[in-house]
């Protein structure tokens, strides 16, 4: 899956779990400080993901670093899709 692909995933997951519309999301938008996100809503977030883009997420090997901000979050679910793929 293409980055670009991966980004709007991400939107549209965000649209569900924030119950508002999410459009326009940049690389550099943080997660929580930005977009207000809580550990709650990451999880609701990383599950949405997992059925949109068909990654599997261990929370025992979350590293926060992947979710301060849409970049990183990109970043994640790229290699976590790598990952799965092999």
């Amino acid at each position: 899956m293409e980055r670009a692909s991966v980004l709007s995933a991400i939107e549209q997951a965000l649209t569900e779990v924030l119950e508002r519309p999410v459009t326009g999301l940049t690389d550099d938008i943080r997660l929580f400080e930005d977009l207000h996100l809580d550990s709650t809503s990451i999880l609701e977030l990383l599950m949405a993901l997992e059925d949109a883009v068909g990654i599997s997420v261990d929370p025992e090997d979350l590293d926060m670093e992947d979710f301060r901000s849409v970049g990183s979050l990109t970043g994640y679910v790229l290699s976590q899709q790598a990952t799965s793929e092999v």
